[in-house]
């Protein structure tokens, strides 16, 4: 049996959700009462924000490396970090890491396409919504990703870190991120809306009706996961 290294605790709500998402999609697919087997290694996340806010890159490289080091002594035959921000340098992760490493980004845009998406909305922490590493991806398969206004990206960020991360999850910070969403659709006729932060799924799930479909890229990452577990 394969088994996976969870890079955790960025933060520690998602990474909890991750747990008991894998081990119902893997129960969904096995018959013989079988558990997946999983090592996670919760980091520090204000330290690794900390590198983040300070463009830190090569400190953030050293630091996750040595992490999912530890995840390979461990055992783990693959790695996954749960979290979408620190996917911003995942190119240079995995040509460090001692074990193959599934990307989240990778994950979603191929799950995006096999949808038809072309135009597709990007919430996340302001590290995600202003960088690179989605658009680059998902061009390559010709999808087109907006993020939101200077404004819209301010309050989402501040709201991802003074209150999700923390397992905070309001009705009127909800309400919010919808409407940003459905300014979305309107302003620049999104066709969905990626969740791009792990945490955003836990306050948008089970919204009725939405104006567009939101891509949970947690559910979808761990599809993915399981997918590699039982190959």
């Amino acid at each position: 049996m394969k088994t996976v290294g969870i890079i955790g605790g960025i933060g520690p709500e998602s990474t909890i959700d991750y747990y008991r998402a894998i081990l119902a999609a893997y129960c969904e697919q096995r018959t013989d009462r079988s558990n997946p087997s999983i090592i996670i290694n919760s980091i520090d996340l204000d330290k690794a924000r900390e590198m983040f806010e300070n463009n830190q890159l090569d400190a953030i490289v050293t630091y996750l490396t040595t992490e999912l080091r530890r995840l390979s002594a461990a055992g783990a035959h693959f790695g996954v970090l749960s979290a979408n921000t620190p996917h911003l340098v995942f190119d240079e992760l995995r040509r460090q890491s001692p074990i193959p490493l599934i990307s989240i980004v990778e994950a979603t845009c191929d799950a995006a396409k096999d949808m038809g998406f072309t135009k597709l909305g990007l919430l996340g922490t302001r590290f995600t919504m202003q960088g690179r590493f989605y658009p680059d991806v998902f061009s390559r398969k010709g999808i087109q990703l907006v993020a939101p206004g200077p404004d819209e990206q301010a309050y989402i960020h501040s709201k991802y870190f003074a209150e999700l991360v923390k397992g905070v999850f309001l009705p009127e910070t909800r309400q919010q991120l919808l409407d940003i969403i459905h300014r979305m659709k309107e302003r620049d006729n999104i066709e969905g809306v990626i969740l791009a932060g792990t945490e955003l799924p836990l306050i948008l799930r089970g919204t009725t009706k939405p104006v567009v479909p939101f891509l949970d890229t947690t559910q979808i990452h761990v599809q993915a996961i399981v997918r590699e577990l039982l190959a």
